[in-house]
């Protein structure tokens, strides 16, 4: 069954217009977001999806326009390059970046730069009952050849069930070398050089039988309807994940940041779960750990702001597999600020590095031995004006033919037990895992 309707292509070669070398359309239409992505990647190579918990979705395929900067001025340079391109004012760019300045360093995240902005050929844009679809050719291209394409786009079948045959398992650092640099970020937090820092440690798995990266995320987006839902195809490999965290959501001078930190899991009724939510909120490590990254986002978010409303207290959010402490930050700020300015203010919190930001970092890069890649960077989408929500790239890995590489990072501070933060990894990389291993 074809995906796209003759009349709704009709109609965008009939109605598209040139706007600063840009040939573009744009027209309503009844189909999901992801299925369009899960049709259109195998044509168009690059694609993109990103959805958030109150339902606005947004996927996207292929390249009209792309910028890739890096460095310790790269999201102001990405904003520089955004702004002048004057794109239409329907375009939605994807955002995608490294958790460090000088991104990815290892050969499966070739494709993948550190910190990237794409304008696709085409989207969907899905907000409250309303979708459109948008058709960007760039400049001295035509949207012909595109329209063609999308004529061809058939509906994709449900996905099944996973299974991608055998396993093999590998974790990166050993497990007991990761605890062992908990018990020495504990020791030098008691030294006084840090207050707090994120620990991330990998898992790969390897099948026989590839797994397709799409309809994973397909599968998570079903299972985890509280999360930020996301997949970014570039290179031959797919960066897909449900995060469950908000660094930012941008409305002109309104912002809101919803960090978590502080995790338990969830319990095998309601009454153990209402015990284990108990706990972590009366916990005084999570409550330090939680309170150290709420501080944090809103002492950089002051200076702009003529108005922050932060909850005295955190509460719970109850995810499917886990719950954490959560605490949403709304500011109204003194002017308009862009959105990849604020992720540069922001970027990386508490949440995903340490504090002292500094310090964090050199311990991290002292300790973890792993590429992080986009792992703790953010996802999420901008428009021309510069609003947009990003979320933590988090619950998530890397999909390169048969092999995954899976991530997950524990929060450490002054009284933590390593035995504790690697059970906390395991129940953040479950909902990867279980996928990928499913028999």
């Amino acid at each position: 069954m074809t995906l796209i309707p003759t009349k709704s292509l009709d109609e965008l070669a009939e109605e598209s217009r040139r706007t600063n070398g840009f040939v573009h359309g744009a027209v309503p239409v009844e189909i999901d977001p992801l299925t369009l992505v899960r049709a259109g990647a195998p044509l168009f190579e690059d694609a993109y999806y990103f959805a958030t918990p109150n339902g606005d979705r947004i996927g996207g395929l292929g390249i009209a326009w792309r910028s890739v900067r890096s460095g310790p001025d790269r999201f102001t340079r990405l904003r520089e390059d955004v702004v002048a391109l004057a794109a239409p004012s329907a375009a939605r760019f994807f955002l995608g970046y490294a958790f460090s300045p000088d991104g990815p360093d290892t050969e499966h995240w070739s494709g993948f730069g550190s910190a990237e902005a794409v304008l696709p050929q085409v989207t969907i844009v899905e907000h409250g009952r309303n979708r459109r679809l948008l058709v960007v050719a760039g400049p001295g291209r035509e949207v012909t050849s595109i329209l063609n394409v999308l004529r061809s786009l058939r509906e994709p079948d449900v996905p099944r069930r996973p299974d991608f045959g055998d396993h093999v398992i590998e974790s990166h650092p050993p497990v007991s070398d990761w605890c062992d640099g908990v018990a020495e970020a504990v020791a030098a937090i008691g030294g006084g050089s840090m207050r707090k820092v994120v620990l991330a440690r990998s898992v790969v798995v390897r099948s026989s039988t590839p797994p397709d990266a799409l309809d994973l995320v397909w599968h998570l987006e079903a299972a985890y309807p509280r999360c930020f839902p996301f997949a970014w195809r570039s290179g031959g490999a797919t960066f897909l994940g449900a995060s469950p965290e908000l660094l930012l959501r941008v409305e002109g001078q309104a912002v809101w940041s919803n960090p978590l930190a502080g995790s338990a899991p969830r319990g095998e009724g309601e009454a153990e779960d209402r015990v284990l939510g108990s706990e972590l909120l009366a916990s005084l490590k999570d409550r330090t750990e939680h309170a150290l990254v709420v501080e944090d986002i809103v002492a950089r978010l002051r200076p702009l702001a003529r108005r922050l409303d932060v909850p005295p207290e955190p509460e719970l959010r109850r995810m499917a597999s886990v719950q954490h402490l959560s605490t949403e930050i709304r500011a109204g700020l003194a002017r308009r600020v862009h959105l990849l300015d604020l992720v540069e203010i922001l970027h990386p919190t508490p949440a995903v590095g340490g504090t002292p930001r500094g310090a964090a970092e050199v311990f991290i890069e002292k300790m973890e031995g792993i590429d992080r890649a986009w792992y703790s960077g953010g996802i999420g989408w901008l428009d021309g004006a510069g609003d947009g929500a990003v979320a933590l790239a988090l619950r998530c890995g890397l999909v390169r033919g048969a092999t995954a590489y899976v991530y997950a990072g524990a929060g450490i501070v002054g009284d933590s037990d390593p035995d504790a933060e690697l059970a906390e990894t395991r129940l953040k990389l479950r909902p990867m895992l279980e996928l990928l291993t499913a028999t």
